[in-house]
């Protein structure tokens, strides 16, 4: 199977008819500057604590040092691994020097980097035929816009999509990814309410198939990763579609709200054995979570992190690099303390 690799293309906009769109337009902050915002909470504690451990001049790294970073690492949710990690690189490298801020902050950054960097995968494409995806999910992590902002990609890279409105017992999933389906200019195959999802799914691919689309998107239904039931239906849809297109789908993809801290953990782990979950969606990154959580989830499950939300707009996503997301992690926190 090969890799999509998305690049940030620009599409041809119409001219503003009057002023003020187009001051809103040139106001509309880039995807990066919304990935700083997104991460502001996780940059301050990173930023403001471990900085705060230098307020005594002169301070030797000892082991009441080192135990205030571990404290302030794990309170931006990257778990005790992690932490542990950079403090042990810190322990090794510095103990019983005086240092300051950042280089401390420099060993974090590197520490991150050597986990998060595994992470960095594009989407698998079908060697022939159409590309199945499957996105999963709890119910309110964002999956149907993820669906949405993922359809633009594909179609802004000239892909041509169809849609499986999966989510067949909540009605107003399906209104929406069908309102998205239409504004988006992709196709969509949806059932009647309460029909078997694997049934819609079935179709979608069919569709895609007889088609010739390029992708196959298909929806489920929301679902705690506790409900045995309907965490065995994903594999009976995995079965559905595998009897369609050889090897699909080519990825599931596990959307987690950034928001749930260390239930994402729980999350990854329960899709992952149900759902043969291949790489992670990390949606709502909006300035209320603590972005962290990417680490653990990443490094643990061994589930790459494939994209990354931050707000609702179809365009409000993009393939997830370690590099950028450090940058936004950590701008600002090589600047002198106030």
């Amino acid at each position: 199977m090969a890799l999509f690799r998305f690049g940030r293309k620009e599409e041809p906009r119409e001219e503003p008819t009057s002023a003020e769109p187009q001051a809103e337009a040139a106001a509309k902050p880039g995807f990066l500057d919304r990935l700083k915002a997104g991460l502001a909470k996780t940059a301050k504690v990173l930023s403001t604590d471990v900085r705060d451990i230098f307020k005594r001049e002169g301070r030797l790294v000892d082991e009441e040092f080192l135990e205030e970073l571990r404290a302030a690492l794990v309170k931006t949710d990257m778990g005790p691994a992690a932490a542990e990690a950079i403090v042990a690189d810190v322990r090794e490298r510095l103990r019983a020097r005086v240092v300051d801020p950042d280089v401390v902050l420099d060993s974090i950054r590197t520490q991150l980097l050597a986990r998060l960097k595994p992470a960095e995968a594009g989407i698998a494409s079908a060697a022939t035929g159409p590309t199945v995806i499957l996105v999963t999910g709890v119910n309110g992590s964002g999956k149907t816009t993820s669906i949405a902002k993922l359809t633009r990609l594909f179609i802004r890279d000239g892909k041509r999509v169809v849609l499986g409105a999966g989510d067949t017992f909540r009605a107003a999933a399906v209104e929406q990814l069908a309102m998205w389906a239409g504004r988006l200019g992709a196709e969509i195959v949806r059932g009647e309410p309460g029909c078997d999802p694997a049934s819609v799914a079935h179709r979608a691919v069919a569709k895609a198939v007889e088609g010739g689309f390029d992708v196959c998107i298909v929806d489920t239904a929301g679902r705690l990763q506790t409900q045995a039931n309907l965490m065995q239906e994903l594999g009976k849809i995995r079965r559905v579609i595998a009897k369609q297109v050889p090897d699909a789908p080519h990825e599931t993809l596990l959307v987690i709200d950034a928001t749930a801290g260390q239930n994402a953990l729980s999350q990854a782990k329960g899709f992952r054995e149900a759902a043969g979950c291949t790489g992670i969606v990390l949606a709502k990154l909006d300035g209320s979570a603590r972005g962290g959580v990417i680490v653990p989830v990443a490094e643990q499950f061994g589930l790459p992190v494939k994209f990354v939300g931050v707000g609702e707009s179809a365009d409000d996503l993009e393939p997830f690099r370690p590099d950028e997301f450090l940058a936004a992690l950590l701008e600002g926190s090589f600047a002198p303390a106030g």
